[in-house]
């Protein structure tokens, strides 16, 4: 037994030493900790982001053929797609020939306009040359009036010159209701040409119309990236403005790290980061803030926070706070549009 009390006796120092040298790494961990906290900003609720931009078709129709397939690399106005242009085609052959049609109405509308302004100048005429018959018949009534007076022709000869009076005067009234008439009708006429031609300008604006759809119908790459996975396939029906797929821009990227609104008090334009992305543990990043929200990210919500209404319950707010790369050629190849990446920020 005193044997045993005396083994004991040596092993308790120890397992006190141990426990104090475990102790003391346990405090000096916990209080590099502690004072990481209270020296550095931080948060987690970050991704990289990067230009998505979604290549849509100006026209309904039927894909005829896919260029490109998922994730391949695209440049800045390449061919990526095409939709089939037969049914347009044919709509713009029909408004051609409506076109053309158009334009023989508004040669015979013309030539109907030219064969009034002729008639015009025919009832003009023949309102001057009724004129001066009536003028010789008022002559010929007062002097046979005179005549028959003096008894000197008879009453026969009196009464055919009042004949020939009032058929020159009905003739002269005449002309000149033919003439309105005539004239009325020019200006129907002319506004048929008018309303021709104008419809003519329509169809033509139409055609023009039609051909800038057919444009359409070749689908051009917006900018240089990669393309997303394709929602589409050869032969399917779309309608326009339906996405195809997405362009991401592999050239630029930056992070997006939304900080707590008590963090922001050491963050401000130009101020250096460090950014660890989740993929790739061991690759030191640093950045540079390039800007902070004018709103929290609540305030962009489809249906914003409204505290005037109901119970309020304090939640601490998030500021979107935009980080750009320092080394962005270097690493570009390895980033990906919403990496989760780890934000560190000293308070000095």
């Amino acid at each position: 037994m005193e044997q045993q009390a005396q083994v004991q006796k040596k092993k308790s120092p120890i397992r006190l030493i141990i426990l104090i040298v475990v102790l003391l790494v346990a405090g000096y961990f916990i209080f590099g900790k502690i004072r990481f906290a209270l020296t550095h900003e931080t948060t987690d609720d970050a991704q990289v982001e990067g230009q998505i931009t979604p290549v849509l078709p100006r026209v309904s129709g039927y894909i005829k053929t896919l260029y490109i397939r998922d994730y391949d690399s695209v440049k800045a106005g390449q061919l990526v797609a095409e939709m089939d242009d037969a049914d347009l085609l044919l709509q713009l052959k029909e408004m051609e020939a409506n076109l053309a049609q158009s334009k023989i109405d508004i040669v015979n509308a013309k030539a109907t306009l030219n064969n009034a302004l002729v008639s015009l100048k025919v009832n003009k005429g023949n309102i001057d040359l009724s004129e001066l018959r009536l003028k010789k018949a008022q002559q010929d009534l007062d002097r046979d009036k005179n005549l028959f007076a003096a008894e000197a022709i008879t009453k026969k000869q009196l009464d055919n010159t009042q004949y020939n009076y009032e058929t020159a005067l009905q003739e002269y009234q005449n002309s000149h209701k033919d003439y309105n008439a005539a004239d009325s009708r020019l200006a129907v006429l002319s506004a048929s040409v008018e309303k021709a031609e104008a419809s003519i300008a329509v169809q033509q604006a139409k055609i023009d119309q039609q051909k800038l759809k057919l444009t359409y119908t070749k689908i051009f790459a917006p900018q240089s990236g990669k393309i997303g996975k394709r929602n589409v396939s050869e032969g399917q029906y779309v309608q326009e403005g339906t996405p195809l797929f997405s362009i991401v821009d592999n050239s630029t990227y930056w992070v997006v790290a939304n900080f707590k609104e008590n963090q922001l008090q050491h963050l401000y334009r130009g101020k250096k980061v460090e950014i660890d992305i989740d993929a790739y543990p061991n690759l030191k990043i640093t950045g540079t803030v390039a800007n902070l929200s004018d709103a929290t990210g609540a305030k962009f919500a489809l249906l914003p926070p409204d505290n005037s209404s109901g119970n309020f319950v304090k939640v601490t707010q998030r500021v979107p706070v935009k980080i750009n790369f320092d080394n962005i050629d270097q690493i570009k190849n390895l980033l990906r549009a919403g990496l989760s990446v780890y934000v560190v920020a000293n308070n000095k």
